[in-house]
């Protein structure tokens, strides 16, 4: 085994690619959904911990 994972294990779930961009409840759509996520959070952290009130 190699450093990388081979091909055929990107594959596996539904046998289609990981990171296709696809719509609808499908395994790809909720791994966008969540890293978009992680990239909204991130600003909102960092704005509250300089001392801003976001909410407020």
């Amino acid at each position: 085994m190699g450093l990388y994972p081979s091909d055929s294990i990107e594959n596996t779930y539904n046998g289609k690619v990981r990171n296709a961009l696809e719509f609808g409840f499908t395994p790809q759509s909720e791994l966008w959904n969540s890293r978009l996520a992680m990239v909204g959070f991130l600003p909102y952290l960092i704005w509250g911990l300089n001392g801003y009130n976001v909410i407020w």
